[in-house]
């Protein structure tokens, strides 16, 4: 007989699961109980990742279809759902628009598990805490292969940015985003969500310097060619990135794992999945466990960069289509339709 749900008892709460016998990902025969097991698994790792930090919920209520099935509705959801439970942490934030939303914002693994029950897969944290929603206090640098590219490159340009990062002070943490990219996560002194964009812009800057043939910063697809991109955008306010432990919709549930720098360079994204990391985790914790605990650096070299490749003519960068029009932004015009009609920076 098919059980009709679950409670589970955590941190003090009552999580009720429902239809725990739901198959969410066919292809592994992994039901929604199991998903919900395994974030409980690597509870204090997405704590660590999503802990007083709004999160938006990237939701897959029907589970994830097989190859044959018809496609499900999934759904990014950013305002916290009407029934949330009291417990339940949270906080408002401000889009680029200027209106404003409370989002969840996780103080407990109950709460990880309860927005697992509402068929999260991943998670989107924001780069603040819930006590200062307008300072940034993480970078994020998103390495992202283009057509061309894989895995080995994204592995090869993190490498190199950990040593651009050290040069000025600070220490990255590496994990698979995934699928073919790395993620780059630093801590830092707060600042605002331009500073923090700037920074990772004269990161990659630098990077791209260092590497032309493996790495680019061209925002326009038509001029990065067969290179990683540094998704400076992703600092952007209210562009987020996956977090730590999430797992990818996809058919083999890979999760985004946090690694150590020399686990990096032997890793491949299959070797992590919601069926390996489980015990994984039980074997060599979080690798990220010191991101909240080392001293936060300063990105004041990184602004110097930034405004030294201003004076030389290298300034803003074009910001995403659904911003408002920013300061010092050049026209959001793709290079080969550039003219004199729509080319006149403001």
């Amino acid at each position: 007989m098919a059980t009709s749900e679950l409670l589970l008892e955590l941190d003090g709460h009552s999580v009720r699961i429902s239809s725990p016998e739901k198959v969410y990902f066919p292809s592994l025969k992994v039901n929604k109980a199991e998903v919900v097991g395994y974030f409980t698994s690597v509870g204090p790792g997405i704590l660590r990742a999503l802990r007083d930090r709004p999160t938006a919920m990237e939701r897959w209520p029907g589970g994830v279809p097989g190859p044959d099935d018809e496609p499900q509705e999934a759904f990014f959801q950013k305002r916290i759902p009407a029934n949330a439970p009291d417990w339940v942490g949270r906080v408002e934030v401000r889009f680029p628009s200027g209106r404003t939303a409370v989002e969840v914002a996780p103080t407990d693994v109950a709460t990880v598990a309860w927005m697992a029950n509402l068929g999260t897969l991943r998670f989107h944290p924001w780069p603040v805490r819930r006590s200062a929603p307008e300072l940034v206090d993480q970078l994020r640098l998103d390495l992202d292969p283009q057509p061309g590219t894989g895995f080995a490159q994204a592995v090869a340009a993190a490498v190199e940015l950990r040593q651009v990062l050290s040069e000025v002070g600070l220490t990255g943490f590496c994990k698979t985003s995934g699928g073919r990219g790395v993620h780059v996560f630093v801590r830092i002194e707060p600042v605002d969500f331009i500073t923090a964009r700037h920074a990772v812009i004269a990161a990659g800057r630098e990077l791209a310097r260092q590497r032309p043939e493996l790495v680019t910063v061209n925002w326009w697809k038509e001029q990065r060619g067969e290179r990683i991109f540094v998704d400076f955008n992703q600092m952007a306010r209210d562009r987020l990135m996956t977090s730590a432990y999430s797992i990818r919709p996809g058919p083999q549930a890979l999760v985004s794992a946090p690694l150590t720098w020399d686990e990096l360079e032997q890793a491949e994204p299959e070797d992590f999945s919601i069926l390996t990391m489980p015990q994984r985790f039980a074997q060599v914790g979080d690798p990220w466990a010191e991101l909240d605990s080392i001293s936060p650096g300063s990105v004041a070299p990184l602004v110097e960069w930034f405004e030294r490749d201003a004076a030389a003519g290298q300034g803003e960068l074009p910001y995403p289509p659904e911003y408002p029009k920013m300061p010092g932004e050049p026209p959001r015009v793709q290079p080969s339709r550039m003219n004199a009609a729509n080319w006149e920076a403001d």
